[in-house]
């Protein structure tokens, strides 16, 4: 089976330092992996490089594709949603407004927004009741739901959250936790690639975790 993601001798320097040095991993569709390692360790490298967010040498695939000719901005019509660690929200705009943004910038048919709207509500319920409010007015918790909500207007093959729980409280880790696990039972083919740094908070969710210590993938279990 072609990996839906595979990294192969990757290296990435930024201002001429090492970030990352022959990261080689590859995951198949409709796995859900945890990419874990410390503050600094390169896990946002990792993610922002599959986006083309950085200057990489080594090959990046995805369904078997090299993504390395593909401009940044057309790769989220290949199929991939990307939740920054900062949300990156318009706070003048309203939640919904967020979240229908990559969809129009894509120029999806209004039948197909609709449908893709449908599924973000259908995984966070909440937004749905959030959806006329600025999205500056709400929680930082919240902020990173309606982050994941705009993943998922493009994301139909792979879906990458940089440390989608840090800073949540409790409740709202829960809550996040329990659309994760909404979205990975109504879309079983979709690849899910978290980063995190405590590898105890997806221990039950991943069916892959990779560890990455400076820069390296250190290990791969599942």
């Amino acid at each position: 089976m072609t990996p839906m993601l595979s990294f192969e001798n990757v290296n990435v320097a930024i201002a001429d330092a090492p970030v990352l040095r022959n990261v080689s991993f590859s995951l198949q569709p409709g796995v859900s992996a945890a990419l874990i390692g410390r503050n600094g360790a390169g896990k946002t490298t990792t993610v922002r490089t599959i986006m083309g967010f950085t200057k990489s040498a080594g090959t990046v695939r995805l369904n078997g594709e090299d993504l390395g000719p593909i401009a940044p901005h057309r790769r989220p019509g290949l199929g991939l949603g990307y939740a920054p660690e900062d949300r990156r929200l318009f706070s003048a705009f309203t939640v919904e407004e967020n979240i229908l943004l990559p969809g129009r910038v894509a120029k999806l048919n209004p039948e197909e927004t609709r449908r893709r709207l449908e599924r973000a509500y259908s995984v966070l319920p909440e937004l749905k009741e959030l959806a006329r409010r600025p999205a500056g007015s709400v929680s930082g918790g919240q902020g990173k739901m309606v982050a994941l909500g705009r993943a998922l207007m493009l994301g139909t093959r792979l879906i990458i959250l940089d440390e989608p729980f840090q800073g949540l409280a409790p409740v709202l880790a829960q809550r996040y936790a329990e659309a994760l696990r909404r979205l990975r039972s109504q879309d079983k083919d979709i690849t899910l690639l978290i980063t995190e740094s405590n590898p105890k908070l997806l221990e039950t969710f991943a069916d892959v975790t990779l560890t990455i210590e400076r820069g390296e993938i250190s290990s791969q279990q599942g």
